[in-house]
C-alpha cells in the first residue's frame, strides 16, 4: 500500500523552532560581552546615559568574579528596571528614523539581557521622587526575586561570576593582567568623553583611580600623568561639516607604543586606520617613521552623515564621505602645529655611521690644520672677493690637492712604508696583521659585515645578528641561574605608562628582575629604573621596557619559558641595537671569539643566519 504525498508531508515532522529566550541571549551575549571589559563598557554607558554626575567602579579578580557599577544618576521605577532585562527593551529608539539621530551610548536594548544570560545579577536602583528603591536579582536569565529595598538615588549594579554557566568561554578568557588591562582600556575612554563626570575605579580593594570632574585637559593629565601637561598642543576647528577639538602631542610626547590614540566620534570612541593616517601624515618630518604620535581628538558630525551599526560594538563606523573626513583632520591638526610654532627641524648631528669612522674620530695633527689653511680651496674663500670666483685653468687640478689632504691619498712616487705611515691608525692595525700572529685577518665591511679568511675560503658575519646571538645566550643564561648582578644606574630613569600598561608592567617586573632590572613601583603610572643587568648601556633601558610592553600587549597565556624567550629576544635585539663600537680590530675579534663560544653560533634566536661561508672556488669563479 503506497502513501500518498500529501500523507507522507503529515507524517515527517517541522525541523524549524524557535530559540528558547534563554539560549537566544546566550547567542547574544557571544556578540555583546565577550569578556569582562565588554561588561564595564557596556554597564558605564549606561550610568552615562542615566546623566549621572558621580560614577564608581569595583572590580574583582580582573572582573570574572565582580563587576558593580554605582551612579547618582536618575535612576529606574520597578517596571522599567524589569523591563531593562529584557531583550530590545531601550528607551531610545521608537521609530526606525531614531537609528540616524542617535548621540545617546547603548540603544538595542540587549547589553543587561546578554549579561544576565552568562552571569548571576543584582540590581538596586531608585529614582529621587520615588520613597523606596527596587531590587532585582537574577541568574542565567531566571529572575530569581523582585522586592522594595532600600537604596540610594541612582542605580547599583554588580554582575558576579561572569560565565558561571558557560565553561567554555571562561576558559578561553587570558590571564589577569590582560584582562585588567582591557578593563581599563574601557574605563579610560569613557572618563576621557566624559571629564565633566567623576570617576572612581577600584581593583580588588584597592583605589586605581579618583578622577574629579573638570576641564578635558585636566582630565588628561589626571589619567597619564603630569609629564603631558606641557605636552599639550590644542586642537580646535568648526566648519558647517565637521567640529573637531581636543589635543594632539608634540613630537616629544610620540612613543614606540600604541594606545595613546583616542577618537570619539559625537562623544563616543572609534577606531579607524584611515583617519589615524590623516593625523599621522601631519607630523610627517616632525616624528620619526616608527614612533607613533599621542592624540586625543573629539569629531562632531550630523549622526546622518556616519553609520555607527557597522559593527556589533560600534566602534567601527562607516562615513558618508571619507575624504572629506581625511582632508578636514588632517589640515586641522597641521594647522594647530604651525600655530604652536612646531615645524620640521633639521637635524645636524651626523649619523651613528659617520661619527664612527677614522677620520671623523681620529684627532687632527697640526700638521693637517696648517696644510688646510694653505690650501687653494681655504685661500679662495677667505681672500676678499674670492667667494664666487674659482680659476678655471687649474681650479679642477686644485681639488685634487685638498681631496689628498682630506683622504690621505698617496702620491704616485711614495714607498710601501710612506703609504702605510699615511694610512689611519686603525687602518694601519689592521694592514701589519702577520700570518704569524694569533690573531685572524679581519676586514670591516661597510660598519655592518666582518669578513674573515677560514680554511676553506671566506666567512662572512652580519655584525648585529651575531651580537643578538651573544646577547640572548648571556641573557638566558642569567636567567636561569636566576641571580643575576645589577649595575647600578647613575641618575635613575622614571619610567611613566598609561594607565593600561600599568598592571602588565607590575606583572613584568618579576622577570625582570630575575635578568638584573632593578625597577621599583612609584605610584600611579609611574616606575623608577634603578639598576640595569650588567654590561647594559645606559639609557637603553627605557627603548627596552617600550619594546617589551609592545610585545606583551597581545600575548595570550602561554607557558612562562615561551614567554621568557620570547622576552629575552627583544632585549637582545635591543643590546644588539646598541652596541656600535666595532672599528676596533681587538674589538672585531672578541665579537668573533664570544660568537663561536655560543651554543648555537649560526642562527640568531628568531632563526636569522648570523654568518656564512664562501668557498674558495666560488671566489674563483667570480673572478673567471
Amino acid at each position: 500500500m503506497s502513501l500518498s504525498s500529501q500523507q507522507i508531508r503529515l507524517c515527517v515532522p517541522d525541523i524549524i523552532n524557535l530559540l528558547s529566550d534563554h539560549i537566544a541571549n546566550q547567542i547574544a551575549a557571544g556578540e555583546v560581552i565577550q569578556r569582562p571589559a565588554s561588561a564595564v563598557k557596556e554597564l558605564l554607558e549606561n550610568a552615562v546615559d542615566a546623566g549621572a554626575t558621580e560614577i564608581q567602579l569595583v572590580i574583582k579578580d580582573a572582573g570574572k568574579e565582580l563587576i558593580q557599577v554605582i551612579d547618582n544618576g536618575k535612576g529606574m521605577s520597578p517596571t522599567d528596571a524589569r523591563m531593562s532585562f529584557e531583550r530590545h527593551a531601550t528607551s531610545k529608539i521608537q521609530k526606525i528614523e531614531d537609528l540616524f539621530s542617535i548621540r545617546t551610548m547603548g540603544f538595542r536594548g540587549e547589553a543587561l539581557a546578554s549579561m544576565a544570560a552568562v552571569a548571576q545579577m543584582e540590581l538596586k536602583t531608585r529614582r529621587g521622587e520615588d520613597e523606596v528603591g527596587s531590587q532585582i536579582i537574577i541568574e542565567g536569565s531566571e529572575v530569581l526575586s523582585q522586592e522594595p529595598c532600600a537604596a540610594a538615588f541612582g542605580t547599583n549594579i554588580m554582575l558576579k561570576n561572569l560565565f558561571f554557566n558557560v565553561p567554555a568561554r571562561r576558559n578561553f578568557l587570558k590571564s589577569n593582567t590582560t584582562e585588567l588591562r582591557n578593563i581599563v582600556d574601557e574605563f579610560t575612554r569613557i572618563a576621557l568623553a566624559h571629564p565633566a563626570v567623576a570617576f572612581r575605579y577600584f581593583s580588588n580593594g584597592t583605589e586605581q583611580y579618583h578622577l574629579q570632574s573638570g576641564s578635558l585637559k585636566a582630565r588628561i593629565v589626571a589619567l597619564f600623568g603630569n609629564s603631558y601637561e606641557k605636552k599639550l598642543v590644542p586642537v580646535s576647528e568648526q566648519t558647517d561639516f565637521l567640529n573637531i577639538h581636543g589635543f594632539v602631542g608634540k613630537p616629544d610626547a610620540a612613543t614606540k607604543t600604541r594606545g595613546m590614540q583616542y577618537f570619539f566620534l559625537n562623544n563616543r570612541f572609534i577606531r579607524s586606520n584611515y583617519l589615524n593616517h590623516a593625523l599621522v601624515q601631519a607630523y610627517d618630518g616632525l616624528i620619526p617613521k616608527d614612533l607613533f604620535p599621542f592624540y586625543i581628538l573629539f569629531l562632531e558630525l550630523d549622526p546622518a552623515r556616519v553609520d555607527v551599526n557597522v559593527h556589533p560594538t560600534k566602534q567601527e563606523v562607516k562615513f558618508e564621505d571619507d575624504q572629506l573626513m581625511y582632508a578636514y583632520l588632517n589640515a586641522s591638526v597641521k594647522h594647530a602645529l604651525a600655530r604652536n610654532n612646531i615645524a620640521p627641524s633639521l637635524d645636524f648631528s651626523l649619523s651613528s655611521e659617520i661619527q664612527q669612522l677614522p677620520s671623523v674620530q681620529l684627532p687632527q695633527s697640526q700638521q693637517d690644520v696648517d696644510a688646510a689653511r694653505s690650501s687653494y680651496l681655504s685661500n679662495s674663500f677667505s681672500q676678499k672677493n674670492q667667494a664666487h670666483f674659482i680659476d678655471k685653468k687649474d681650479g679642477l687640478n686644485r681639488w685634487k690637492e685638498v681631496y689628498e689632504i682630506a683622504g690621505h691619498l698617496p702620491e704616485k712616487n711614495m714607498t710601501q712604508a710612506e703609504i702605510q705611515a699615511n694610512l689611519p691608525s686603525a687602518v694601519q692595525q689592521k694592514s701589519t696583521l702577520s700570518g704569524g700572529s694569533n690573531k685572524q685577518n679581519i676586514l670591516l665591511v661597510q660598519g655592518s659585515m666582518l669578513v674573515t679568511t677560514v680554511k676553506s675560503g671566506l666567512m662572512y658575519i652580519h655584525i648585529r645578528r651575531a651580537q643578538e646571538r651573544i646577547w640572548y645566550e648571556r641573557l638566558m643564561s642569567q636567567w636561569e641561574d636566576g641571580k643575576t648582578a645589577s649595575q647600578r644606574v647613575l641618575f635613575p630613569l622614571n619610567y611613566e605608562v598609561i594607565p593600561q600598561d600599568e598592571p602588565l608592567l607590575l606583572s613584568l617586573l618579576p622577570d625582570l628582575a630575575r635578568i638584573g632590572f632593578d625597577i621599583s613601583h612609584f605610584g600611579k603610572n609611574t616606575f623608577v629604573v634603578q639598576g640595569i643587568p650588567s654590561g647594559m648601556t645606559a639609557g637603553e633601558e627605557k627603548n627596552i621596557l617600550d619594546e617589551l610592553l609592545e610585545h606583551s600587549k597581545n600575548e595570550s597565556n602561554k607557558a612562562t619559558e615561551v614567554n621568557a624567550h620570547a622576552m629575552l629576544v627583544k632585549i637582545a635585539r635591543r643590546m644588539a641595537l646598541a652596541q656600535t663600537d666595532y672599528f676596533q680590530p681587538e674589538n672585531q675579534q672578541a665579537l668573533i671569539d664570544e660568537l663561536f663560544a655560543c651554543s648555537q653560533p649560526e642562527f640568531t634566536p628568531n632563526g636569522k643566519k648570523v654568518f656564512g661561508v664562501m668557498p674558495k672556488e666560488d671566489l674563483d669563479s667570480l673572478l673567471g
